[in-house]
């Protein structure tokens, strides 16, 4: 990580890699493409609520836009400032600014928490990226996020009591590691399935999946302990044995795993985030102008509504 910094703090009085709105706009598309990915198992899509009560694919929907905006304060701070304690606190400022945002847009509900984490510390580091290489990317958001936030309010939140109960690392974790999950994960499940032939519907969820069966995912040990946590991993890690989406076998063991995650009110929020952050990344390398559409309702819901 230590050979990173000097490159970071070289780019950006060279050029604006890319502009902040542009950033923030990918940041943005990525979560209602994650959001409107349909079949997910125990998540909002474009069925229903999954296993959530508070939340809904119109409510994920405003919530990333109104989040977007704070994702281009964040790129815009980066491209103005090198990589430094100083630039971690205003980050950290906008994302709880951002947090706010989204507890007003929600009525109070947690949408995209851990998304604005994520996000906000790639798009950060995307500002001074040179060649939108995924991994040179995750390596700049993994230095950030080992900066101190000198600011940061002392309150403890589920991620933290989850983390203290179970030893897991969680988003800071993630984050610190260079986003093991997205980088030797998420990516490359995505890449594998569209090498398949895969539709990108399939892909993508071809990556959550993937994804579910590696994560710690904090969110599904607060809602639903060690249980829930070995539920999701190995009934996401059955349906890629089963042949993954799109495969008879497959569909029908995504269909058995999201009945169980919905009984038990269980969501892989986690996961969720994870391949959001990921959908970005892919499309920044992919030199994309817009997260393409994965025509989830044009091939069909083997599901039906939940």
């Amino acid at each position: 990580m230590a050979n990173v910094l000097p490159i970071l703090r070289q780019v950006a009085p060279v050029r604006e890699v890319f502009a902040a709105e542009h950033l923030a706009e990918l940041a943005r598309q990525a979560l209602v493409a994650e959001a409107e990915l349909t079949p997910k198992p125990g998540l909002v899509d474009r069925r229903g609520t999954g296993a959530h009560s508070d939340l809904s694919l119109d409510l994920m929907r405003r919530s990333a836009s109104a989040i977007a905006p704070f994702f281009a304060d964040m790129a815009t701070a980066a491209q103005s400032m090198p990589f430094s304690n100083a630039l971690r606190t205003e980050v950290a400022a906008i994302g709880r600014a951002a947090e706010f945002a989204m507890l007003q847009v929600t009525g109070g509900s947690n949408s995209h928490k851990g998304a604005i984490w994520i996000l906000g510390l790639l798009v950060t580091a995307a500002g001074q990226d040179i060649e939108s290489n995924p991994d040179t990317i995750a390596k700049g958001a993994g230095l950030l996020a080992s900066l101190p936030d000198s600011v940061r309010p002392q309150l403890v939140s589920h991620g933290d009591m989850v983390r203290a109960r179970y030893g897991v690392t969680g988003a800071r974790g993630e984050a610190i590691a260079n986003f093991p999950h997205i980088v030797h994960v998420g990516l490359p499940a995505l890449l594998a399935a569209r090498k398949k032939g895969c539709t990108e519907t399939n892909s993508r969820l071809s990556a959550l999946l993937d994804i579910m069966a590696r994560l710690d995912d904090t969110c599904v040990l607060y809602r639903g302990g060690a249980e829930g946590l070995t539920i999701v991993q190995k009934g996401a890690s059955d349906i890629l044995h089963a042949g993954g989406p799109g495969s008879a076998a497959g569909d029908q063991a995504m269909l058995q795993l999201d009945h169980e995650l919905f009984i038990r009110t269980i969501s892989p929020g986690g996961s969720a985030d994870i391949l959001a952050a990921t959908l970005f990344l892919d499309a920044l390398e992919r030199g994309q102008y817009a997260v393409q559409e994965d025509n989830s309702l044009s091939e069909g819901d083997p599901y039906g509504a939940n």
